[in-house]
């Protein structure tokens, strides 16, 4: 077996951990210092710098892990390296997707008064948070790879379908929730916010991205050490097995008295 720390460090990952470092350094930096606090909000403006590029990471998480279900649903293209990256992608966005209902619910008590509310796009990532939970739950349960693969699919394509949802929450009803900050054709966030924000985005999605590196060669790892496992377990059963007698002692190598000779009792 090659050495884990091979698998779980490269160049790549390094790259990628220390731009993660950097860039949300920045962030932290121009979100508390250098962007103004706002006319309407005051300092909670200051959420605008993680929660919305938080939230974001938690689609792309599940939408990673739906991507590579389908990929693994198609005949054509299945392999196991799909299956790892679908629960790769899984976990990490259950990761975002805590930290959004974290976030979203401080910037709600200061922007509602309330902590929680049955708001749909808050109530949506609820559920969505609970199938994520699910899916990694379910992953545990199954043993054959096959089976567990199989189904884990399923969940990850309802989880599209309520992450779709979610999305679209507050254009088809009447949220408390705020519809969409930078794609609308008068757009509020500009100078320091704006920089900031985009900011946050590439430092979340870098984090993002060095997670999910990381989380896929540790699938590498657990599949490695349950085949290697269970191969020298089997090696040693065989070896158990063909051990020789001793016929002095009476002993089959280590597994405690065996049963005399008919000769040497009857003497």
């Amino acid at each position: 077996m090659r050495n884990p720390q091979a698998l779980s460090s490269s160049r790549l990952t390094r790259v990628l951990g220390w731009s993660a470092l950097a860039a949300l350094a920045l962030n932290t930096w121009w979100g508390l210092w250098l962007s103004p606090p706002d006319v309407v909000q005051g300092q909670f403006v200051r959420m605008l710098y993680v929660h919305p590029a938080v939230a974001t990471m938690c689609y792309a998480g599940f939408g990673l892990c739906t991507l590579a279900s389908l990929a693994w649903l198609w005949p054509r293209l299945r392999s196991p390296r799909w299956d790892r990256l679908a629960v790769a992608g899984a976990e990490v966005g259950a990761v975002f997707c805590l930290a959004t209902l974290v976030t979203g619910s401080i910037w709600g008590r200061a922007s509602w008064g309330v902590w929680w509310t049955w708001d749909a796009r808050l109530t949506l990532t609820a559920i969505l948070f609970a199938l994520s939970l699910g899916y990694l739950a379910l992953r545990r349960a199954v043993d054959n790879p096959h089976s567990r693969a199989l189904v884990s699919s399923m969940v990850a394509l309802l989880m599209a379908l309520t992450v779709v949802v979610d999305h679209y929450a507050t254009s088809w009803w009447v949220t408390l929730h705020q519809n969409t900050t930078l794609f609308k054709q008068d757009p509020t966030v500009h100078g320091w916010q704006l920089a900031t924000m985009l900011v946050s985005f590439i430092a979340f999605g870098l984090a993002f991205a060095w997670l999910v590196l990381h989380r896929y060669r540790l699938e590498v790892l657990e599949e490695r050490y349950e085949t290697e496992g269970l191969a020298s377990a089997l090696e040693a059963r065989r070896s158990e097995a063909t051990a020789p007698l001793d016929v002095r002692t009476g002993f089959e190598g280590d597994r405690g008295p065996s049963r005399a000779p008919a000769e040497a009792v009857s003497q």
